[in-house]
Formats: C-alpha cells, structure tokens, sequence
C-alpha cells in the first residue's frame, strides 16, 4: 500500500496556491463587507484601490488597529503580491507593522497609508513568518529605521530559502519587484517578546507548531485582540504543506484559544472571531485527521484518501486546488503517526 501511496503523491500536483476568500464578515464584527466572494477570473485580476500598489487600503478593525486585507487569489501581477493581511497597530509611541509585504513598492505604498492616517513613525515590523509575502518587503522598513522582529525559526527558513523566493517574486511581479533586496530580521525571539509602546502591551508569541516555521501572534490583552497570522484561517480552505504537523496545530489551539481574543485579524481574510476561525481551522484539521484514522484503520490507500467527502469545506475558495492535497498530506503523515 505504501509504495502505491508514494507513487501516487508523485502524480498528484504539487502546486502549493496561497490564495484567500474575502467574503462577508458574521455579524459580531466590524467592518462588514456583504460582497460575495470572487470567484473565477475576477478572482486573480480584481484590485480594490487601483491608485495603489495595494490590493486594497487599510481599515480600521478596532481603535487603533487596523489591517490592509490581502487579495483572495495567490500572488499575481495584478494584486503586486499582497494577498496577505498587512496590519499596524498606532500607539502614543509609534506604530508596529505586522508584516512587512512582498515587496518593496508594497511595503512603500503600505507606508503612504499609514503616514496618512497618524504622524507616528512605524518603529517596529513584525514578520508572522517566514513566507514571501511576509518578509520580502523587511529592507524598506529598515531604510526607514524601523526594527524588523521575526521568530528564530522564520529566520531560519529567510536565510534558507529568502533568494529563490525573491527570484521567483521577480519573475512574477517584474518592474513591481523593483528595489527589494533579501535582508535578515534585526531581532529574534523564541517563545515570547513582550514590547511596551506608551501605554500598550504588544505580546508577541509562539504558541507551537502551526502552519509553517516560525509561525506567531500579536496579541494585544487590553484591546482582546489577536493578529493570528497563519494560526487561523475562515475564508479560504487553509493549505497544509509537508512539513505541517496537523496534530501538533491542535494542540497548539487549545494555547491560542486560551488567549480569549474578542477580535482576530487572520493572516488570509478579514478580521472575524474565534468561533469561525475555530471552524474553519481546529475544526478542518480534526476532520481531515478522522476521516484518515478510519481510511487507515480499514487499509484504505492514498488514492482513497483524495476522494474522501469534504462537502462542508468545499464551498471555501481554493478548495478545487487545496482538498485532494490536503487530504493526501494528512493521510501519507498519519501512516507512519
């Protein structure tokens, strides 16, 4: 079965598409957004504020804090790689970014909004990982003095893999790629950095194995508000890649759910609450890890497991790409588990 598993996965496509849905937000939340999720080719060409390389200007989740929602599509020419959420926190003392952007131009262009909004400087960027759109944008920051924070391990992965993903962003986003430059984080922390900004509390956190290297939070206790990065996701069908320990993300949900935020700002999608992250995260993972353990249990075999029924996921955006993968991720890590 093992060696018509292996044979298997190597047939099944490997594109990894970093795509998010920004459809409507539940009702709890502000600010809402009723449009129906892009579907089809809008979905790789739209642009939300075409005076600017951004996908889309930022808004204001609660007082203060305010998030530049991703495109829902993977990174492409047209959305100049921001299909991330770019979000900043303004404090009497300066303003903290979470995340640096794909790019110079886009890491510029984030900078124009925020100089619009408060006469701070952005005095710390805090990369949620060590991915593309997290990080290739870090040299402009530290043009501007600013402080770039990553976790140890997403360091790691920036100094491993930083050049051919710039390579790649090249070739994707051409003239737009112009000035960025691979450059490593100014800080590192293990397990948590605790940063004073006025009368704000910035915590930033690793609360364990998630969905890549070096995944953290930006919880902020006094406003009950968490930027999750890629903890959580609820408007697009998460990716699981190779390395994703699926069992070790639950357990490090329960730490995440121990926060009691009011308010997530995911990395993929727009701002919402822990009961649909949870259902659309910790949720998912439990799942795709039953249905598997019965599969496995019944000697079922990898070409089983990318057929297996995930009808109440399939109406998330980049299911079509993502559910066979998914599946066949969790199944061929489960066998050995």
């Amino acid at each position: 079965m093992r060696i018509k598993s292996i044979m298997l996965s190597i047939l099944l496509p490997m594109t990894m598409l970093l795509a998010c849905d920004s459809g409507g937000l539940p009702e709890t939340n502000k600010p809402q957004d009723n449009a129906a999720p892009l579907t089809g080719e809008a979905l790789y060409t739209s642009d939300k504020a075409p005076d600017s390389v951004l996908y889309d200007k930022p808004q204001e989740v609660i007082d203060g804090v305010w998030s530049a929602i991703g495109a829902t599509a993977p990174g492409t020419y047209e959305n100049s790689g921001h299909n991330n959420n770019l979000s900043f926190v303004i404090t009497p003392d300066g303003v903290l970014v979470v995340n640096a952007g794909a790019n110079y131009l886009l890491a510029e262009a984030l900078h124009t909004e925020i100089k619009k909004i408060t006469d701070q400087p952005v005095k710390y960027v805090v990369l949620e990982n060590g991915q593309g759109h997290a990080m290739l944008g870090s040299n402009y920051w530290q043009e501007q003095g600013a402080v770039v924070i990553a976790h140890e391990d997403a360091a790691h992965e920036i100094e491993e893999n930083a050049f051919a993903i710039l390579e790649a962003m090249k070739r994707r986003q051409k003239e737009k790629s112009a000035g960025t430059k691979v450059v490593m984080p100014d800080k590192t922390f293990k397990d948590k950095m605790v940063i004073e900004m006025g009368d704000m509390r910035i915590e930033l956190l690793n609360l364990g194995p998630a969905h890549s290297p070096g995944d953290i939070v930006v919880w902020l206790p006094e406003k009950r508000l968490v930027i999750s990065g890629d903890m959580a996701f609820h408007q697009r069908m998460l990716p699981l890649f190779e390395h994703t320990d699926t069992a070790a993300w639950i357990e490090t949900w329960d730490k995440f759910a121990a926060l009691g935020a009011e308010y997530i700002i995911p990395g993929h999608g727009g701002p919402t609450n822990m009961e649909e992250v949870t259902r659309y995260t910790r949720d998912y993972l439990v799942y795709l890890r039953t249905k598997m353990a019965e599969l496995i249990e019944n000697d079922g075999t990898l070409q089983d497991a990318y057929e297996i029924d995930q009808s109440p996921y399939a109406h998330l955006p980049t299911s079509e790409f993502l559910a066979k993968r998914n599946a066949g991720q969790v199944f061929q890590s489960m066998e050995f588990e």
